[in-house]
């Protein structure tokens, strides 16, 4: 087993690893199973399973018995591991207090709220909306054990708190993302010149990725499922390159098209040819990837639609890519004259595929460098861009519709938004929304009420990084290029 979690004053979090030897402690299990994957599969264990270890070190087989259930396991892989962990946060804050989880009472559970969402004391709080992703686990796992173990369910009449994410939503113009970009991932002064001191070793990779994600607008996660096989090819003629998400690696499973422009793709497949390769064949003279664990091998990649591995047992099996998980694209390999290389875009250094957490480290030592420079409070993050994605393409819209629609009468206007839509449903579209009022109320919400007749007067020529410096200058949630008025 792996562990998550040290601390033997608090439930601790593990996984089993059935591939792992135990070596001097293989003969404890003589007389009980030949080995110690057979063990545990024949009580429903499974690879890369979690299960709970209580404060006094042993397992509650109740706890553990959920998260074994088939209920638990038809979860999407990002939903499981983000209910278990609301499971142990749950848990030891119920040990904190004293009181056994099936013992707790609404009154502990409008407790555990305060504690997580608002207390001052706790420097580790969370938003509503997060905390609504708690509430959704620990519901699902109290009416399993309910049903099972006659365990009440504290949570069973507790509502949702009102999700309240206005105040925390920033975007960036193009003045201020491109600014970012030099100075936190670039490596480049205030003045705009490299900076000598400048000892990044990432910088073709990073710039790509958020280019990417400023670019395209998806999430981190997604973004950084993407694997080769996926990438289309490269076409000087085109502006823009639809490219599809795959189900697997979409929130809430809804796949859905997303547009790349073009010199972010660029960015992207210079960096296949530069960095990336550079850091494959590094992998490969090192050996790493023949000691990867759980490898699945790739035999055949039908486009984009799917892919054909190497079985387990032998033999192969055909995947869709629409249901190939995060997890698994990152243990994918095929085999090039040059030896095993990985199918996943984003790589480590080592050349080992990248997971999305690896992420909120490159997005924290550029806002870490940026501070260091003089400038705080300047700093980016990979959520922010999809915001500043959406205001930027909210913006296009408005200023390509004020242009084509600016000769109409208003009532002649109504009848084209209602025959083709209006710019929030261009925005929706572009980020995958299923719902257009998440695109309102959420990512543009400052912006409903923005007058058409000053970005009528913006409109001839497109002027839209200029025009979002402008518009956007003095609002205190809007990042621009804080070095532009010096310059």
């Amino acid at each position: 087993m792996t562990e998550e979690s040290l601390d033997p004053r608090c439930w601790q979090l593990h996984r089993f690893d059935l591939k792992r030897s135990l070596g001097e402690l293989e003969p404890l299990l003589a007389g009980v199973a030949s080995d110690l994957a057979s063990w545990t599969r024949a009580r429903g264990g499974r690879q890369g399973q979690r299960f709970l270890l209580g404060p006094d070190g042993r397992p509650d087989p109740r706890v553990n018995a959920c998260l074994a259930s088939a209920k638990w396991r038809n979860l999407s892989s990002e939903t499981e591991k983000d209910y278990t962990y609301s499971v142990v946060v749950w848990l030891n804050f119920l040990y904190i207090l004293g009181v056994e989880w099936w013992d707790a009472t609404d009154d502990h559970v409008e407790e555990f709220l305060f504690w997580r969402v608002t207390d001052p004391v706790n420097s580790e709080r969370i938003q509503t909306n997060s905390f609504s992703r708690d509430l959704a686990g620990l519901k699902k796992f109290y009416r399993w054990v309910g049903r099972k173990y006659g365990v009440a369910n504290p949570f069973e009449d507790f509502d949702a708190p009102r999700i309240v994410r206005r105040a925390n939503v920033k975007w960036m113009d193009p003045a201020g993302f491109a600014r970012w970009l030099d100075l936190g991932i670039r490596g480049m002064d205030l003045d705009g010149r490299p900076d000598r001191w400048w000892s990044g070793r990432n910088e073709q990779r990073d710039t790509a990725f958020c280019q990417g994600i400023y670019g395209n607008g998806l999430r981190v996660a997604e973004w950084a499922s993407v694997v080769l096989p996926e990438l289309p090819p490269y076409d000087r003629r085109r502006h823009y390159y639809a490219c599809h998400l795959s189900d697997a690696c979409a929130k809430g499973g809804y796949g859905h098209p997303y547009w790349t422009p073009q010199n972010a793709m660029k960015g992207v497949l210079s960096y296949v040819e530069g960095a990336r390769a550079a850091a494959v064949r590094r992998a490969q003279r090192a050996g790493r990837y023949e000691r990867v664990q759980g490898m699945r091998l790739v035999l055949a990649v039908h486009g984009t639609d799917s892919v054909t591995l190497e079985s387990d047992r032998g033999g192969t099996e055909k995947w869709q890519w629409h249901d190939v998980g995060k997890e698994t694209r990152l243990l994918l390999f095929r085999r090039t004259p040059q030896g095993l290389e990985p199918v996943a875009l984003w790589l480590n250094e080592d050349g080992l595929p990248r997971s999305c957490t690896g992420w909120e480290h490159t997005f924290q030592a550029a806002n870490d460098r940026i501070e260091g420079l003089g400038l705080e409070g300047f700093v980016c993050t990979a959520h922010m861009l999809r915001h500043s994605f959406a205001l930027k393409w909210y913006s296009i819209g408005k200023l390509v519709r004020s242009a084509r629609l600016g000769h109409l009468s208003e009532e002649e206007r109504a009848d084209f938004r209602e025959e083709f839509g209006n710019t929030w449903h261009l925005v929706q579209t572009m980020l995958g929304h299923r719902s257009v009022e998440t695109t309102k109320d959420v990512y543009l919400e400052p912006f409903r009420t923005l007058d058409v007749e000053v970005l009528l007067a913006h409109a001839e020529g497109f002027p839209v990084a200029a025009f979002m410096a402008d518009a956007f200058a003095d609002h205190p949630r809007v990042r621009t290029d804080p070095l532009a008025v010096t310059q």
